[in-house]
């Protein structure tokens, strides 16, 4: 079986991490969140070229997720003092900087020239970042050989991150305004504020290595190979079925991808966006903090299937609601919220409980293909989400221009609430077949058959 290091105490493992989560989030964040005004605004891209960066956007993303399994793999077979994981966590830190800083850092050139030079960044950028993220949820699964402590490693985590989200969403466009040179915001002061931000998140992203130590195994034990890897992944039941209720579940991200563009059609400004992402933050920040608690009175597949259930009736509830009262529709999305902070918390659960079955059942640990899947399904149900809301933007008949009617704003409020809850509802089926769940805290740390 594997040995696990303890020279660093859990809860400074659990810190470490946490903080680096926090530190990686921030970059994340802000290339997702600010690219295309960068380019817009600031680079001045023409209509044609925009067009030209949404096809190179969209084809780095699916080369994206598809590597993600293809870096899982190499991290599984990697050996070296440090583990598998941590070399990748210590090298990936620095390329990720200087790469979402070339991000904002668009020169001054001919227009197929910027292209070009924007194309070869974001696609390197994505394979980095890929090899930083990957690792680095493997490494959290690795760490804590007690379920409670992982538990709540994760849920601290997964509070960091939306704690991040906040402060680069509200920050960077004060700090990008500060730091330009003259009244306005300029070009400059984005590309400086995304390097101080970048380097100082990536820092604070190397606690993971510093600070933390993963199960090994013992020297001699031959090196996995890539079809052993397959093998066990694709006959790790549990591990397929959180995939599969997972991206089934892909409306729960849906008020992401399209809130900014439901506020202006039902607001007339997609300033309204910002409390519309502040209330769904405030309840995953709750939700992140709160599951270990109630992971104390039942197991996480129970609390997966029934917030999933909740999560159902809230949106449905809020769609007979409607969106005419503001207050009342922000108090039904920070509740959203809460039921995706939950989610977002147990889906790693349930993977680091599928790894440890593995792990019992054949002797083989395989962290890296296996958590490479929740970057994988995080990009598809982002996909699937911008999908969906893009189609019902074209049945609705919004454009830029439109003359604003009901029946557009009564499709895009179904968009982010009917979605959301049919997908809830399907998602629940397969988490019904998860034989595995993290028992009831009861002190013994270990998993148990359902």
């Amino acid at each position: 079986m594997d040995l696990v290091h303890t020279s660093v105490p859990a809860r400074i493992q659990a810190l470490s991490v946490v903080i680096a989560g926090f530190g990686q989030s921030i970059i994340i964040t802000t290339v997702t969140t600010f690219i295309l005004v960068y380019l817009l605004e600031y680079v001045h891209l023409s209509v044609a070229a925009m067009a030209v960066v949404t096809s190179i956007i969209t084809a780095a993303k699916v080369f994206d997720a598809l590597s993600d399994p293809i870096m899982g793999t190499i991290v599984d077979r990697t050996r070296s003092r440090w583990g598998k994981m941590r070399p990748y966590i210590l090298f990936s830190a620095l390329p990720v900087a200087g790469l979402t800083t070339a991000l904002f850092a668009v020169p001054q050139a001919p227009q197929t020239t910027q292209l070009v030079y924007f194309g070869i960044c974001f696609f390197a950028w994505g394979i980095a970042y890929t090899a930083c993220d990957v690792p680095y949820w493997g490494v959290i699964g690795s760490a804590f050989s007690d379920p409670a402590q992982r538990n709540k490693a994760i849920s601290q985590v997964r509070a960091a991150g939306s704690i991040s989200l906040g402060v680069a969403t509200l920050g960077m466009p004060w700090f990008a305004a500060l730091l330009s040179d003259g009244p306005t915001t300029t070009a400059h002061g984005w590309t400086l504020a995304v390097a101080v931000s970048s380097f100082a998140g990536m820092g604070l992203y190397l606690l993971a290595f510093v600070n933390t130590r993963e199960r090994t195994r013992p020297d001699g034990t031959a090196a996995l190979t890539f079809r052993i890897l397959v093998t066990n992944f694709v006959h790790n039941t549990p591990l397929l079925l959180v995939l599969l209720g997972s991206t089934i579940g892909f409306g729960r991200s849906i008020i992401q991808a399209g809130g900014a563009v439901f506020a202006v059609v039902a607001y007339g400004s997609e300033k309204s966006f910002t409390a519309i992402g502040a209330a769904v933050i405030v309840g995953m920040v709750v939700a992140a903090l709160a599951t270990p608690l109630l992971l104390r009175h039942m197991t996480s597949k129970d609390l997966m299937i029934r917030s999933s259930l909740a999560a159902a009736l809230l949106y449905l509830v809020m769609f007979l609601a409607g969106f005419q009262n503001f207050a009342l529709l922000l108090a039904f999305v920070a509740l959203s919220g809460v039921a995706l902070g939950i989610f977002m918390v147990i889906q790693v659960t349930l993977i680091a409980d599928a790894v440890d079955d593995m792990e019992r059942r054949t002797g083989i640990r395989n962290d890296g293909i296996s958590f490479s899947t929740l970057t994988f399904t995080g990009k598809l149900m982002n996909a699937l989400s911008v999908m969906v809301f893009g189609a019902l933007v074209v049945v609705s008949g919004y454009h830029s221009g439109a003359q604003i009617t009901r029946h557009m704003q009564n499709v895009l409020f179904a968009s982010i609430t009917l979605v959301p809850a049919a997908s809830c509802l399907l998602s629940v089926v397969p988490f019904c077949f998860y034989r595995l769940s993290t028992p009831v805290a009861s002190g013994n740390g270990s998993s148990a058959t359902a």
